[in-house]
Formats: structure tokens, C-alpha cells, sequence
């Protein structure tokens, strides 16, 4: 079984590995010369400076220059930005707006940003905040309270349609050709966009089905952007395994394999027919060995062969990145196949930590600082490009503009 090949066995070990031990093997992998430090201090630095001096700063740009992602307001209005775009209820926008904007301090903002629009939404923060507190006690507390519930739809269509604006600095569109049609401009650049969907995890199995038909919808949709001959240089999707089975997790392996993989199959199939590639998305760190299950099985399907198009995600941020990439390569080299690999940051930092702390291992699977995962990126990545001169090597890594 593919699962119990050595490597597959070494990544399994390394989940919990020493943290120290694996920096040190990565820095040693990452090979920085003090020119190469020099060179990126340089070259970071210069991208600061050109953005701060753009004569027309997007509006993201304008609410970091005033609100910024060390202050608890600027935290506030990242969190809120996307998550008000996934949120289908009244009642849960309320609790959210509440628990996001009524705690922190909008006044000491006013005034100060150059735009219009960032300065009078910081007067409806502002104003918001004030009447979601209703901490004063007797009749002013009573008055105060009556203004939130009667003010409340006021307060969600005025605070939504800020956030909205914010959050299309997060989200391309909401469907996919609205997504398509905003980001041709960009393609005409030469940029490249894998299309994703947020909030996708199927709870039921009939979330499971009509995500199923979403994501083949959305695959036929973009076919028709796929005008060139080389499949990285056309639009493609990414697909979360767990949004195409309800109980993705190891105890339903069996289930997973009958009924998951013929699902992700089909979705291959379609976008080979396309000539587009098909990204599988991340999972959590408990889920890794199940993921590449799948992704082996599926990758194996005779009718695939020829189709440069499946990709994976690595998430550097997992002490086990570089056993994956191993693990990747001597797959593509078995079954003949070129994988797109393309090498993240990671999405659930805070949720790996607590759960590790909940089930009281030592250690983590992932790095617990920036630093650590920043020199993990930097080894894997120098790890994939090495990769590149290998004898038999099929994987490359997708060096390309990439959006959600």
C-alpha cells in the first residue's frame, strides 16, 4: 500500500519532530550567503518604497497606512472583511460586528487618513462602537440598548457595505464569472489565476454533492479562458478534499476511498479535457497522510496520463514540508506524471497549535514563529528548484502570479 512506503513512514515520524533540530537541518538546506541576505534586504526594502510612493495607493492600502495590522482595530477590520463575505445570517453579522468593532478605540483614527471614504468610515466605526456599548447602567444603559436592537439593520448595511469593499481586496468575486470577468485585466498583464471557493467544507453529504457540481461548473466556466498551448500559462482551480466528503478525516478512511476519490476523478478528468490544471488544496496537519491517499490514487488513473495539470499544495509552516516534497517527487517519477507543487506559507497556524495543545503532545507539526517558517520556505523552495536537475525528475513548481 502506498502508505507504508519509507517515505510515506517519514513523513508520518517527523509530525511531531524536535523544532530546533529541523530549523537546523533547513538553514542548512536554505544556504543564505551574507550576499544572498544583502540582496533580499535590498530587494524587500525597494518593494516597501515603491508601494508607499504609488501616486493612486488602492484602498487596502490606504486603511493599512491608517489602521495598519498591529493595532487591535486594524485585526479587527481584517477579520471582519473576510468573514462578513461568508456569513449568510442577520443575526450572526450582528454578533459579529459586535464582538469586532464594539471593543476597540475608533476615535483616535479620525481625522488622521487622506481618504474620503477611509475617514467616514472610521466616523460609522466610531459611531457603532458607541451605541453597541451598552455598559452604562440605569436609564442611559436601558436608552442605549433600545437604539442597538432598533439600529441594528442600519448598523449591518452600513458596516457590510464598508467591509465589502475591504473584502474584495480579499475575494475576486461572488461566482465565478463575476471572478473571471474582474481579473481579465490582470490576466491581459500575463498574470495567472487559480480560481478557489471559500467556506467549501461539506458538512452533510449533499454539501458534499452540490460542491461536487460547483466546482464542475465552475472548471467548464473557466475551460474557456484556457486559450494556450501550455497549461501553466491558463487560469486553473483548487479543490479542497474535505468539501467533497462530509467526513474527511482518517477513522472514515474506506469510506473516504469509495467515495471521495471517484469525485476528485471526475473533477481531473474534466480539467484535463480543459487543458487546465487542478490545484488540491491544503487540509489540516491530521489529515496529510489521507490527502496523499487520495492524491496517489487519483494521480495513478491511467486515463490522466499525459496531463501536466494536478497539483498539491505544500504548506512550509509544516515541520513535514520537506518529506512531502521527497514523497511528491518519487511520485511523479513512478507514475511518469509531472505535479504542479505549489509552495505556501500555511492557513491554520492557530488552529494546529491548539489542537496540539488540546491533545497534550510535545511539540507541534508546525513552526511556532514566523522566522522558522520563513527559513522553511526558503530550504523547500531551493529544495524544489534543485529538484529541477535531477535525473527522471517530472515535478516542477508553478513560479507564476497567483490569486484567489
Amino acid at each position: 500500500m502506498p502508505y507504508d512506503s519509507d517515505l510515506r513512514r517519514a513523513i508520518d515520524i517527523a509530525t511531531y519532530a524536535d523544532e530546533a533540530a529541523t530549523i537546523e537541518r533547513l538553514t542548512e538546506i536554505a544556504a543564505l550567503s551574507e550576499t544572498d541576505r544583502a540582496k533580499i534586504c535590498e530587494r524587500g526594502a525597494q518593494l516597501v518604497h515603491d508601494i508607499r510612493g504609488q501616486s493612486s495607493p488602492g484602498l487596502m492600502e490606504v486603511f493599512l497606512a491608517e489602521y495598519g495590522l498591529s493595532t487591535d482595530e486594524g485585526i479587527a477590520l481584517m477579520c471582519l472583511a473576510e468573514a462578513l463575505l461568508r456569513v449568510p445570517d442577520a443575526e450572526t453579522i450582528d454578533a459579529l460586528i459586535e464582538d469586532k468593532i464594539a471593543p476597540s478605540d475608533w476615535g483616535k483614527h479620525m481625522g488622521h487618513s487622506t481618504s474620503p471614504l477611509v475617514n467616514a468610515s472610521t466616523w460609522a466605526l466610531m459611531l457603532t462602537g458607541k451605541v453597541l456599548k451598552d455598559e452604562d447602567p440605569g436609564i442611559v444603559g436601558h436608552l442605549r440598548g433600545a437604539v442597538r436592537r432598533l439600529g441594528e439593520p442600519v448598523i449591518r448595511t452600513a458596516v457590510g457595505r464598508a467591509m465589502k469593499e475591504m473584502g474584495r481586496q480579499f475575494v475576486l468575486g461572488e461566482s465565478i464569472q463575476s471572478a473571471m470577468k474582474r481579473a481579465a485585466d490582470m490576466e491581459k498583464k500575463g498574470y495567472s489565476y487559480s480560481y478557489d471557493m471559500l467556506g467549501e467544507a461539506a458538512r452533510t453529504d449533499a454539501d458534499a454533492t452540490r460542491y461536487h457540481l460547483s466546482y464542475s461548473r465552475a472548471i467548464t466556466a473557466i475551460a474557456e479562458a484556457c486559450t494556450n498551448a501550455d497549461i501553466r500559462d491558463n487560469p486553473g482551480i483548487s479543490v479542497k478534499l474535505s468539501a467533497l466528503h462530509p467526513r474527511y478525516e482518517v477513522a472514515q478512511r474506506d469510506q473516504v476511498m469509495d467515495v471521495l476519490v471517484p469525485r476528485l476523478r471526475s473533477l481531473a478528468l474534466l480539467a484535463k479535457s480543459a487543458r487546465m490544471g487542478l490545484n488540491i488544496d491544503a487540509e489540516e496537519a491530521d489529515r496529510l497522510s489521507l490527502s496523499l491517499d487520495v492524491i496517489e490514487t487519483v494521480l495513478s488513473e491511467p486515463a490522466l496520463a499525459g496531463w501536466d495539470g494536478f497539483g498539491v499544495v505544500v504548506q512550509a509552516y509544516g515541520q513535514r514540508a520537506a518529506y512531502v516534497l521527497d514523497y511528491l517527487h518519487d511520485l511523479a517519477t513512478r507514475l511518469d506524471r509531472r505535479i504542479m507543487v505549489r509552495l505556501v506559507k500555511g492557513a491554520y497556524w492557530d488552529t494546529e497549535i491548539k489542537l496540539a495543545q488540546v491533545e497534550g503532545v510535545e511539540g507541534f507539526p508546525v513552526f511556532t514563529s514566523k522566522a522558522a517558517t520563513d527559513i522553511s520556505y526558503i530550504a523547500n523552495a531551493r529544495k524544489l528548484l534543485g529538484m529541477l536537475g535531477m535525473g527522471g525528475m517530472r515535478t516542477y513548481e508553478k513560479l507564476k502570479g497567483l490569486a484567489r
